[in-house]
């Protein structure tokens, strides 16, 4: 299903660290026509961004187009910082909120392929709070909730693939998510993720484990597990095991602060059609202690590309081999069955591990491949892999108005740009 690339030897590579060997590399850029892609054809994608930041849905973009291994398009649309009237530029930092999810996936999968665990095996066994859990059920009276207990063990799948029973507190688990003080990872959050994870531990579940797809904490959920199984922070095994080999060398929880001025600042429209910065103070980021998995990382489009490349490569990335083909395979295949998704008219209408997949033709069709996989992130970025076009997508903006409606047209932007 994916494609393997070449590994070039070197005679130097020997004599260099690993690290600063991968640092050092750049993906290869290439003129839209090396890589069957219409420069004319691509031309179409900057007035359409522009339209939504002369109308004040948007303050920038980045845009970022890889086929067949090398960059074929990456443009910079925009203001990065309005107050401080900086540019967007090709190397802006972006919160990435849940594209951080398939990141965290993938990590466990490293761990997984070393033999720690199954996906079968019961949460509790790595998290022993997780082993009695409640779910919540509707009364016979239909006005009113009850507890029962779960009729079955959380496996480390569930909380893969979001069938674990975790939301992101609402519906009938609203009142427990507040009164526990629990949070989705995308604002200032004081303590640890030991400690959010142990106080959800103690709320009741939202569907019975297995039985439904409920978007919510549980990569967060994951994010601890990691830490318990290889006994490192969560920040410290990503960047051990994921970002050095990568090269992503501006990716990471913690933002250090001589690169606070390359973050895009966060911008919500307001009533008046005014862009207004959020609130949260962005410098935040260069001191939290809560490594959310599901939400908190800050990358670049040209970070996150290499990421998305790797798994595109089937796990490797210029020689270097995070996880095996068969394992990128089994995350980027159906696991969910004939459960229902709620993102099929964005991100794929099932789920593997870490990623949403388009696998079936219907009422959301747009210009797109069967067998794409993906996710977006809740400030409005979003990354897909089509393995058939051998194609990588990334865009990049920081909030704003009709973000998904601008999303989905890059993606028909670039697609509609394929001439081979």
């Amino acid at each position: 299903m994916f494609k393997r690339t070449a590994v070039l030897t070197l005679v130097f590579v020997f004599l260099l660290p690993l690290s600063l060997f991968v640092n050092a590399q750049k993906l290869p850029t290439t003129s839209p026509e090396n890589v069957g892609l219409s420069s004319a054809r691509l031309e179409r994608i900057e007035p359409v961004v522009r339209k939504y930041i002369d109308e004040n849905q948007l303050s920038g973009a980045v845009c970022m187009i890889l086929r067949h291994d090398k960059v074929a398009y990456c443009k910079s649309f925009g203001i990065a910082n309005i107050e401080g009237k900086r540019p967007m530029s090709d190397d802006s930092l972006f919160r990435i909120a849940s594209m951080s999810k398939a990141i965290t996936t993938l990590g466990a999968m490293i761990l997984y392929e070393e033999g720690r665990f199954l996906l079968s095996d019961p949460l509790s066994n790595y998290l022993p709070k997780f082993k009695d859990m409640k779910v919540i059920v509707p009364d016979s009276t239909g006005n009113g909730y009850h507890l029962v207990p779960a009729n079955k063990p959380i496996q480390i799948r569930h909380i893969m693939n979001h069938t674990a029973g975790f939301t992101y507190g609402g519906g009938p688990q609203r009142d427990y998510y507040r009164k526990a003080g629990m949070t989705v990872g995308l604002t200032p959050t004081e303590g640890t993720l030991e400690a959010m994870i142990d106080k959800l531990a103690e709320l009741p579940l939202i569907s019975q484990p297995g039985e439904e797809f409920h978007y919510g904490m549980s990569i967060d959920v994951l994010g601890r597990f990691i830490e318990v199984v290889s006994g490192k922070p969560l920040d410290v095994f990503l960047r051990e095991r994921t970002f050095e080999p990568l090269g992503m060398k501006d990716t990471g929880f913690i933002l250090p602060r001589e690169k606070l001025p390359r973050l895009a600042r966060l911008y919500r429209r307001n009533g008046n059609g005014v862009l207004e910065q959020d609130k949260n103070d962005p410098s935040y980021l260069c001191t939290q202690t809560y490594f959310s998995g599901g939400a908190g990382l800050v990358s670049s489009a040209p970070d996150y590309a290499r990421f998305a490349q790797m798994v595109l490569n089937g796990g490797e990335l210029d020689g270097v081999r995070l996880v095996s083909r068969k394992t990128i395979e089994l995350m980027s295949t159906n696991s969910i069955g004939d459960l229902y998704s709620a993102f099929r008219e964005d991100s794929g209408d099932k789920f593997g591990y870490g990623f949403g997949i388009r696998t079936e033709r219907g009422v959301y069709d747009e210009l797109e491949s069967l067998g794409i996989i993906g996710w977006d992130g809740a400030f409005c970025t979003r990354f897909w892999i089509d393995p058939k076009e051998d194609l990588v997508g990334i865009f990049m903006i920081q909030g704003g108005g009709s973000c998904s409606e601008l999303k989905n047209k890059y993606r028909v932007l670039v697609y509609q740009a394929i001439v081979d």
